[in-house]
């Protein structure tokens, strides 16, 4: 399983993230958008901050492991993404 991180997205699903999973974090508050958009080898989410300020954030991913903590500055976004066959979007969280 390859795990890498890029700048931009093309087309994408906006999606909303379940709750359960990593109990020490909780789930990132509504201004910061998800997008999740699947792939042939797995999943891509584009990371956008509206929040007035800086955010810390991850993404959990189900049978895999998670994303690196990320800080995106307000107005930012960065692109998660995931390569492997098991692991699916769960949801992202604060850290």
């Amino acid at each position: 399983m390859v795990v890498a991180t890029a700048a931009a997205v093309g087309g994408s699903l906006a999606l909303s993230a379940p709750a359960a999973h990593a109990a020490a974090a909780g789930t990132a508050p509504a201004c910061i958008g998800r997008y999740v958009t699947g792939t042939p080898s797995g999943f891509d989410v584009n990371l956008s901050n509206n929040c007035g300020k800086s955010m810390r954030v991850k993404v959990i991913v189900n049978n895999a492991g998670d994303s690196p903590c990320y800080t995106i500055a307000n107005k930012s976004s960065k692109l998660y993404i995931y390569e492997g066959v098991f692991g699916t979007y769960d949801r992202t969280v604060t850290c």
